[in-house]
């Protein structure tokens, strides 16, 4: 392999770091949900595959629970349950590089996503959709499907896929590696296959990845994934929540709905203009809507203002509007900073996600706006987004990746985050109470179907497994997998056999 952005050689033994040692309070702080706290006995900090299977057997033959970190984003306890006693962590492994044999540039898992869209932009001056925030870590990010703010043009990172290496554990507790490609005829396919949307801790430990598009012809490097955008053109509008009563609120977000229908199709003109609706509590004072779009500067004006005016009408001008051009790169390692920035020590958080293929109804808007106004709460950091989706997502079949949602036109989340434990109580009923309501016509959750199209296992919620919060009678691997779940399930079997990769949403045999 040839790169720029390669290190040196990586030391024969991974370090195996315990609680006194710095390095590990810094594997334990990294992670971004501090509702949990890890524990473990130690930590690996693992530089090469060969690293990662000594350590990955080495906890299997002591029988210590174990899983695996990179960027430490998961939403859930998946790597800081009360019963893990081993982390691996991959985030040293950083290596970035084209495969000439393979015609397709490797990454490994523990770069993180602004790491890859510096190598891709800066190296051959390409892109993959990843996601939004720049220090998730690849190993558990592209397994999960990926979506970013390109999906709606350029699809999901896992589209674009073209081999994964993995450590997995056979019957008898041996840890080996193995690489599987998209290939047709390779033995080791049904593995590519699952890491392109099963989620990560499930089948193994992804190590690397190789990415190269579906279509892309020849050895050049540049050649093997889309462009990057030359620039790019970003927007924030504001309005006060004084100025918004139930009938302006319930025109928005109908008026909302109805664009992302109307331009959720792969190729339609707005599928260049990804954005975010923000239904903050009215505590917090403000709505806003903001996005991003590549359209070239003789476009992009007119299909802001027809965006803004089109869903915003309701509430007439923005008190505040924004609009600025720069380069892909300088927005993609610094992506709407007011957003995504964290607080000193970091967010309690819970987020509940659902993929929408019809807008909100009327009732769901009305409960909506209820549980937004309520003020016998004090939940700080409680919104309702609604981010547009489909696109180019949508003209991927549904089983041709694991990535089973291929017919949303929005991704919905309630979320709620604050920093003081003894909000733990208050935060979470707000958000879990607000998502029963507008899910209540099927249980609690988004049933697949007409209006649904499920949850996305990147954004995991384990409420949708538990039966006091789901009572549709629809098991939770339907609300994430669909029916491509009979066929994780019998890879799991033949990677997995003895379930050593499991957490609370990953794929079970039985």
């Amino acid at each position: 392999m040839t790169s720029s952005h390669a290190t040196g050689g990586a030391p024969t033994g991974a370090a195996k770091i315990g609680p006194d040692d710095a390095r590990y309070r810094a594997v334990i702080d990294k992670q971004f949900n501090k509702r949990f706290t890890a524990h473990p006995d130690y930590v690996r900090l693992t530089e090469s595959t060969a690293q990662v299977a000594a350590a990955v057997e080495e906890a299997v033959r002591e029988g210590r629970r174990l899983a695996m970190t990179s960027g430490g984003h998961c939403l859930e306890n998946f790597v800081t349950g009360a019963d893990v006693r081993a982390i691996i962590d991959v985030s040293p492994m950083k290596r970035i590089a084209y495969d000439r044999e393979r015609r397709a540039v490797c990454v490994e898992a523990g770069a993180t996503v602004g790491e890859t869209f510096r190598a891709l932009a800066e190296t051959w001056g390409t892109v993959i959709p990843l996601g939004e925030y720049p220090d998730v870590g690849m190993g558990g990010h592209v397994c999960g499907g990926a979506f970013g703010f390109l999906c709606r043009q350029l699809g999901l990172a896992a589209d674009y896929l073209y081999a994964v290496e993995m450590v997995t554990v056979d019957a008898g507790g041996r840890a080996s590696s193995v690489i599987a490609t998209r290939e047709p005829d390779d033995p080791h396919r049904d593995l590519w296959w699952a890491n392109t949307g099963a989620g990560g801790g499930t089948l193994g430990v992804v190590t690397r990845y190789w990415f190269r598009a579906p279509n892309a012809l020849g050895d050049d490097p540049a050649a093997m994934l889309p462009r990057a955008p030359a620039s790019v053109t970003t927007f924030r509008a504001e309005w006060s929540w004084e100025r918004v009563d139930e009938a302006a609120f319930r025109r928005l977000v109908r008026d909302h709905g109805v664009w992302c229908e109307r331009n959720s199709a792969a190729g339609s003109p707005g599928a260049s203009l990804w954005t975010l609706l923000e239904l903050h509590r009215k505590q917090f004072g403000a709505i806003v809507v903001r996005g991003v779009s590549t359209a070239p500067p003789g476009a992009v004006e007119g299909l802001v203002d027809s965006h803004v005016g089109a869903v915003c009408g309701a509430l007439g001008a923005p008190a505040k509007r924004e609009v600025a051009r720069m380069s892909w790169l300088e927005f993609a390692l610094e992506p709407f900073p007011d957003l995504f920035t964290m607080p000193p020590g970091g967010v309690r958080t819970k987020v509940k996600d659902a993929l929408l293929r019809r807008p909100l109804t009327d009732k769901q808007i009305d409960t909506a706006y209820a549980h937004l106004v309520r003020d016998d709460v004090d939940v700080m950091g409680g919104m309702l987004g609604l981010a547009t989706y489909g696109g180019q997502v949508n003209a991927v079949s549904a089983d041709a990746t694991a990535s089973a949602h291929r017919n949303a036109i929005l991704d919905l989340a309630c979320s709620v985050g604050w920093m003081d434990h003894r909000d733990d109580a208050a935060s979470l009923s707000w958000a879990r109470a607000f998502y029963r309501d507008l899910f209540a016509d099927t249980g609690g959750v988004p049933v697949p179907g007409d209006a649904y199209d499920g949850a996305l296992i990147n954004h995991p919620d384990t409420d949708i497994a538990d039966p006091a919060f789901n009572t549709s009678g629809v098991p939770w691997s339907a609300v994430y997998f669909h029916d491509n779940y009979p066929r994780l399930q019998r890879i799991k079997a033949r990677w997995d056999p003895r379930n050593v990769f499991r957490h609370a949403l990953s794929v079970r045999t039985g």
